[in-house]
């Protein structure tokens, strides 16, 4: 499983669609373990294309604050779960969190 989650000043940003990188985390599912991590820069950011950007560089679970419903739509066309309410904090911890069953997350921070 690939696990995206956008991060602004070294923490998850309030909005996905603002973010400085993505944090990509590899995690072997059977053993719930992180296997590989890389920050990649998303290209600018535009309505509709991250979804699928990200989609093509393999994620299929995105943790973010907040992101609109049209968002949440083509991530699930584009086979990736969302997960959003998440609180800013380090991606390591989000990440460690959600594989340990114990991600809190809260009201959906976007509102359009």
């Amino acid at each position: 499983m690939r696990i995206a989650i956008p991060v602004s000043e070294g923490v998850l940003a309030a909005h996905f669609g603002h973010c400085e990188t993505f944090a990509m985390f590899d995690v072997e599912e059977e053993g719930n373990t992180v296997v590989a991590f890389n920050e990649v820069t998303p290209p600018p950011h535009a309505p509709g294309l991250l979804p699928r950007w990200l989609a093509e560089n393999g994620a299929n679970v995105i943790i973010a604050g907040g992101m609109g419903q049209k968002a949440i739509q083509l991530f699930v066309q584009n086979g990736i779960k969302v997960f959003t309410g998440a609180p800013v904090a380090a991606p390591e911890m989000l990440v460690k969190d959600f594989i340990q069953g114990s991600l809190t997350t809260g009201t959906n921070l976007c509102d359009h």
